[in-house]
């Protein structure tokens, strides 16, 4: 069979199965990522076609794999090239659902053949493997474990392909090499027994996608045809959802404006025991709607220009001060306060102070965006905090400096607020993290394919917030918050937040050296 006539749609793969069982045929199924071919895959697949008549490989199309930043380290083409090209494979489907439970419900297998590394449940972290067995069981087939030989794509492709910095490679080997897989999901999972708060300005991010035409021909205006748009939580709002995604106790406090269309999407994302927003009419919902271009594979999200809706005026002090009363009475009750001060009204003076006096473990995320640049200065508002992160004009700001020693200008601040731990965050290159004594951490990007950078910040802040307040070493809380801008800045906007189960896939792949 040529190598093209083996590649079969997902939509026809049904009628193909069906054709093939009418034939008397027995169907063998394979399903993965396949990013690396390798001995372990072909002994995996002769193995699997022993069983049977006919090999079906299904392969996740690359949109949704959820191996960690920069995976697939091939495309899909490249990867189904690859196995059309083994004569032991009769039929290649890409398939676009991150699971195997659609793939395996259009074959419906004989036999569903994965490696024998699966023998053991507790290697898939996702649960996503008991599904495929009830699947498989459902259509009337039957699970076998093949593959004497095993290798594993990620080990491979991290030992030599990455294209990380040397430091960065000993950064992971380290971890790799103190954390056991068992080890890593214990701290993970201990995130759950947290109570944390998030404190700070709420914004939703409006994006209209906007096809752009060109210039008018009579005043030279930029003009573009509506395609859609969609309104996401950002700001405290993202954080508290990525919070979330690792412990159930949680609250978000905060102000909001009355507008009927912010009040339903508040109740779409807060439950009312997790809901401590002032909302009144007094206030203006915080909108920061940006205009873009339609998204293409493989490129950053393209924004033209945003126009921001604000409060020009502080909160009435009888809305803040139900703020404060809230806060005076509940804040003892929490292992972390997470302020997300952006800089619109919620971080009061009065709400700073109690937070820096009253706070068991306080992590600050002070912002600098168009509208406070040169104001919300992270050193004049805050005298202390326990782990803090800012990036490069935050940074800037703080030391007065256009050029910095960042290690220097970081502990400087470490050293002012008495934190344990600080971070620095440099865009798509690098972030770099000191702890108490002193130590620095350096660890690249880990996803060089952005599609929007907005909120990846925020993803960082939260997770390695929770590493902090957990007290993991510096190394570890830092990889913790790269893997989580990672998988952030593959997102538009706030879309979705940084799931817990895409998290530990990523954290486990990365870490196989």
């Amino acid at each position: 069979m040529k190598s093209s006539q083996k590649i079969v749609s997902f939509e026809n793969l049904s009628l193909l199965t069906q054709k093939l069982k009418s034939d008397g045929k027995k169907i063998i199924q394979c399903h993965g990522t396949f990013d690396l071919i390798h001995p372990g895959h072909i002994v995996h697949f002769q193995e699997a076609k022993a069983l049977g008549d006919i090999l079906i490989v299904t392969v996740t199309a690359e949109n949704f794999v959820n191996k960690g930043p920069g995976r697939p380290f091939f495309n899909d083409e490249l990867r189904v090239l690859s196995l059309c090209n083994l004569e032991v494979v009769d039929y290649i489907c890409l398939v676009p659902f991150p699971a195997a439970i659609e793939a395996i419900e259009a074959v419906q297998p004989n036999i569903y053949c994965k490696g024998r590394e699966y023998e053991n449940p507790k290697i898939d972290v996702t649960g996503n493997f008991y599904d495929d067995i009830k699947t498989v069981d459902k259509v009337g087939g039957k699970v076998a474990y093949t593959g004497s030989t095993v290798f594993s794509s990620s080990k491979l492709l991290n030992s030599h392909f990455s294209n990380y910095s040397v430091g960065t490679k000993n950064l992971l080997q380290s971890l790799a090499s103190t954390y056991s897989l068992n080890k890593i999901r214990e701290f993970i999972d201990e995130f759950s027994s947290l109570k944390v708060l998030v404190i700070g300005d709420i914004i939703f991010d409006k994006y209209s996608t906007v096809s752009v035409q060109g210039l008018t021909s009579k005043n030279r205006i930029l003009s573009s045809r509506f395609i859609d748009e969609s309104l996401q939580p950002g700001g405290a709002l993202a954080i508290f959802r990525h919070i979330r995604e690792f412990t159930q106790n949680v609250k978000l406090l905060s102000l909001c404006g009355n507008e009927p269309l912010i009040n339903r999407q508040l109740k779409n994302y807060l439950s009312e025991d997790e809901n401590w927003v002032q909302c009144h009419s007094s206030i203006t919902s915080i909108i920061k709607h940006r205009y873009v271009e339609p998204t293409s594979d493989g490129k950053e999200l393209s924004k033209l220009f945003s126009v921001n809706y604000l409060n020009n005026n502080h909160p009435d002090k009888k809305i803040t001060s139900r703020l404060l009363d809230k806060l005076k009475t509940e804040i003892k009750d929490f292992d972390l306060v997470l302020v997300a001060d952006f800089g619109h009204g919620v971080m009061s003076e009065e709400i700073r102070h109690i937070v820096q006096d009253e706070a068991h473990f306080l992590a600050v995320n002070c912002q600098t965006n168009s509208n406070n640049f040169g104001f919300n200065i992270i050193n004049r508002r805050y005298h202390r905090s326990d782990s803090f992160s800012l990036d490069q004009s935050e940074m800037s700001l703080a030391c007065g400096k256009k050029q910095f020693d960042e290690c220097d200008e970081l502990e400087n601040l470490r050293n002012t607020f008495g934190a344990s731990y600080g971070w620095f965050t440099r865009g798509g290159s690098e972030t770099i993290g000191i702890d108490r004594n002193g130590k620095p951490c350096f660890c690249d990007s880990l996803e060089k394919n952005v599609v929007d950078t907005v909120g990846a910040g925020d993803a960082f802040c939260a997770v390695a917030s929770l590493a902090a307040v957990s007290k993991h070493n510096l190394d570890l809380a830092t990889l913790m918050g790269q893997i989580s801008g990672a998988l952030a800045v593959k997102i538009i906007g706030n879309t979705t937040p940084v799931r817990k189960i895409d998290f530990m896939k990523s954290l486990e792949a990365i870490l196989k050296i």
